[in-house]
């Protein structure tokens, strides 16, 4: 008689979080903020359960600011250490970015080198390293770590910092435990990252390249472009699935998206437009995302419209909503024409929709990427945003931009033409999505 084999779980047990957050008195340190703290503990708890860690508790402090060491108090931290006694929890996620000082001295203070101490950043960074699925994803993960994991390096490399090169090494003067090769391992690692970080930097300059001449087949093309933009999560991905009949992935988490995906979609009127999903916005952004995704960003920034994405089903829609306004005004797109989609809205009583509808999302049309509903009034708004509704101008062209009269002349409306000695004076309405092209040439 066969034996009966009994199954076991091979899957590794999730490792436990315990959650820190700060709420400041000082406005000065208040300004990435836009959530109340409760709320972006919240969020934090979401970014762990996304990154495969267990929430089992949290603490919070109020302070006027940072402490200069511990970030927290001294109080707390012994508090953190009883609560690691009690709960056993493997990893601290503190809401805010440490400084390497404040990581280094919480590392001291526990004293264990189980422990794991990470950030809002650190969190975030782990999230996109396990979505990036394409070569520019990865690369733009990986520059972004290695910029935020540099000055941080200090912990691995403690058993080497009493080493003295150079001249102390060699003339014996550095004492005993003080005598060593002429280049620490940590100085080796460094020079390794910076290495790292200048190829990281041309392959992405690579990308940026590729991406520019993308960009400018499609102004050949005059098919305009709008970037959907929003807050990770809200439903981008479903609503250019919806819109475009396309296959992006779509998930209930947060960062599902990391790469654009552009799709071309034809609007009520025949128009054509290349709508492009990209990376989801969240508070406290880490400065080093910016800036590693910066190729990707710029579909954002040289897009000639932005769809802007709101999941008004959550409680801090509003302030999610200006956090992503606040975002797009630092990448230097604010001033670009934004249609807003108030999304999810088949959950809503229309007593709520009344009460959304102000402030930032006043003019937003409310839609449901899920059940398609909304989507034709959505469109049409596209439409006119990008091709019916023209806006005043008056421009000085020199005679060897051609093109731009030609353009000019085309898709937008001349009132009056004066020749001028080197220039010619236009005055008219174009569509709003040049005016990005015929501002540098405005006439006072």
């Amino acid at each position: 008689m066969p034996r009966t084999r009994i199954p076991y779980e091979t899957a590794p047990e999730p490792q436990r979080a315990f959650l820190v957050g700060v709420a400041f008195r000082e406005p000065a340190y208040q300004n990435s903020a836009r959530l109340p703290l409760e709320a972006s503990l919240e969020e934090l708890a979401l970014l762990c359960k996304t990154a495969g860690l267990e929430v089992v508790g949290q603490t919070t402090q109020t302070l006027d600011a940072p402490h200069p060491k511990t970030f927290i108090g001294p109080g707390k931290v012994e508090e953190l250490i009883a609560w690691r006694r009690a709960l056993d929890f493997d990893v601290i996620v503190f809401d805010d970015e440490l400084s390497p000082r404040h990581q280094r001295e919480l590392e001291e203070a526990f004293n264990d080198d189980e422990i794991i101490i990470l950030d809002r950043t650190a969190l975030i960074l782990d999230i996109f390293a396990q979505h990036a699925r394409t070569r520019e994803g990865a690369l733009q993960v990986e520059l972004a770590q290695y910029e935020y994991r540099k000055p941080r390096l200090t912990r691995q490399w403690t058993h080497l910092a009493r080493q003295a090169g150079g001249g102390a090494g060699r003339s014996g003067t550095g004492g005993v435990g003080l005598r060593g090769p002429g280049e620490t391992q940590l100085e080796i690692d460094r020079r390794r990252i910076d290495e790292r970080i200048a190829r990281l930097k041309q392959a992405l300059e690579e990308v940026r390249r590729q991406r520019a001449q993308h960009r400018a087949q499609r102004r050949r093309a005059e098919i305009p472009v709008v970037a959907i933009v929003g807050y990770t999560n809200a439903g981008k991905s479903t609503l250019l699935n919806a819109i475009a009949q396309a296959d992006v992935l779509a998930e209930d988490r947060l960062f599902a998206t990391l790469d654009p995906t552009t799709r071309r979609v034809r609007l009520p009127h025949g128009h054509a437009v290349l709508f492009t999903d990209t990376v989801g916005f969240i508070q406290k952004l880490p400065t080093q995302l910016v800036a590693a995704f910066r190729a990707t960003l710029e579909e954002i920034t040289e897009a000639d419209a932005l769809l802007h994405v709101v999941d008004v089903t959550h409680p801090n829609a509003l302030e999610q909503a200006q956090t992503v306004l606040d975002t797009l005004n630092e990448l230097g797109a604010g001033t670009r024409q934004i249609i807003t989609a108030l999304n999810k809205a088949d959950r809503l009583p229309p007593a709520q929709r009344a009460e959304l509808a102000t402030g930032v999302l006043s003019e937003g049309i409310f839609v449901s990427a899920l059940h398609k509903t909304g989507l034709n009034e959505l469109l049409a708004e596209v439409e006119a945003v990008l091709f019916e509704r023209l806006v005043p101008i008056r421009v000085r062209l020199p005679y060897k931009a051609g093109d731009l009269m030609a353009l000019f002349r085309r898709e937008g409306a001349v009132e009056s033409e004066l020749p001028e000695e080197r220039s010619v004076l236009l005055s008219g309405r174009i569509p709003g999505r040049l005016l990005d092209v015929f501002m540098p040439y405005a006439a006072r």
